[in-house]
């Protein structure tokens, strides 16, 4: 049984950091990229970042860049989410995802955790 549980998720200022995690398991870890998606309030869910399986390649959304960093630890089944400089606007639930392939469309994406939420005050 696969699962993708996320982790790290909570209340920020805007201005601060959070670090999501995403431990996976009941898959090869190391056959799949990573990503992240997020969901605001009334939003549809969108791409956030991606990381290939090796970590040689990453993806980001325009809107993150520069702010937010992906990485992976194949040993520990984990890929992880550093968020830093948060706005209000990163507020959202924030989605693990695994597929064949970095991408920033869902459909590339087979498996897919619960989500934690990230809310930033302003």
């Amino acid at each position: 049984q696969v699962q993708l549980v996320e982790s790290g998720g909570g209340l920020v200022q805007a201005g601060g950091s959070l670090r999501l995690s995403c431990a996976a398991s009941g898959i090869t870890f190391t056959s799949y990229a990573m990503g992240w998606f997020r969901q605001a309030p009334g939003k549809e869910r969108e791409f956030v970042a991606a990381i290939s399986w090796s970590g040689g390649t990453t993806s980001y959304a325009d809107s993150v860049k520069g702010r937010f960093t992906i990485s992976r630890d194949n040993a520990k089944n984990t890929v992880y989410l550093q968020m830093n400089s948060l706005k209000p606007e990163d507020t959202a639930v924030y989605y693990c995802t695994a597929g064949w392939t970095v991408g920033g469309t869902e459909k590339q994406y087979h498996y897919w955790g619960q989500g934690t939420q990230v809310t930033v005050s302003s």
